[in-house]
């Protein structure tokens, strides 16, 4: 058996098509989208994101800006970039590229974020939202996976989804999304992490297995019940080649499986943008 694949690419498309039919109305009346980032620090790979998801802006037609922090800078030049975007009425949402390098405090930066500006979903307040069910900016990974599941009408009502990896960008928010009494979620939802000591008993037993640790291969074929749904949330770079959290051999067991390019990235940033022109909306009706 090898599994067929969760690409992430007709989802972003279809997305995004939506997305520049909504931008081309609201430039129709006056209102010019626009997102910011914040790129704290010169790795290459958080600057390689932040591009991508400007490339993309442009070809939607939502205007792009872009802060730069430098790594030898310090929390408040940091805290000052959070600050300009807020008061910058260009800009209809923005992010703060995480990870942030050492000396940096991301959670204070989030916190003094305007929440109505907030294109990642992370801001306390939004994440609250997300807990009692309210409208909101949903973190975009998590929306995302989210949209691939229900794009292959895998219905994972009943079943037991197990999300490796406890971060407040993808697991814990997609847990709360998954185990909603939704259409596409209803789930029974267990949430485990690289130190829990028995983690293959519980990915064993999954009809669903999210990983989202950002260690490379980190789910393998003898941890996951044959005909199990895999999807890889997290990557790390090695070089210029991109390695998920789940391996590609894991395809000779599973039942679905996202690939190693083109799984979960694509949807992430058309669910950010997708946020951005709902902030722009919001703008409008104010």
């Amino acid at each position: 058996m090898k599994a067929q694949l969760l690409s992430g690419v007709p989802i972003a498309e279809k997305v995004l098509k939506s997305v520049k039919r909504e931008v081309e109305d609201l430039r129709s009346r006056g209102i010019i989208p626009g997102l910011g980032t914040i790129l704290v620090g010169e790795d290459s790979a958080s600057a390689g994101y932040v591009r991508k998801k400007h490339e993309t802006c442009n070809e939607t037609g939502i205007e792009s800006y872009n802060i730069e922090v430098p790594s030898s800078s310090s929390q408040p030049d940091l805290l000052n970039a959070v600050r300009q975007f807020n008061e910058d009425r260009n800009v209809d949402a923005y992010l703060i590229q995480n990870p942030v390098p050492a000396g940096f405090d991301f959670n204070e930066a989030v916190e003094a974020m305007d929440p109505d500006k907030d294109a990642d979903g992370l801001h306390p307040s939004n994440l609250g939202k997300l807990v009692l069910q309210q409208d909101g900016p949903v973190p975009c990974t998590p929306a995302g996976i989210v949209e691939i599941l229900k794009h292959y009408e895998i219905s994972i009502r009943g079943k037991h989804v197990v999300v490796v990896g406890r971060g407040p960008t993808l697991g814990r928010p997609l847990a709360l999304l998954l185990s909603m009494k939704k259409d596409y979620a209803d789930a029974a939802v267990t949430v485990v992490h690289t130190g829990v000591p028995d983690l293959v008993d519980y990915t064993r037993e999954a009809d669903v297995v999210v990983c989202a640790v950002g260690v490379p291969s980190f789910i393998m074929p003898d941890m996951v019940k044959p005909g199990a749904i895999v999807v890889s949330g997290g990557i790390q770079w090695k070089g210029k080649r991109l390695l998920p959290d789940v391996d590609e051999s894991v395809e000779s067991v599973a039942s679905w499986i996202t690939p190693r390019l083109g799984g979960v990235g694509p949807t992430t940033v058309a669910m950010l943008l997708k946020n951005t022109v709902k902030a722009a909306e919001r703008r409008r009706r104010e």
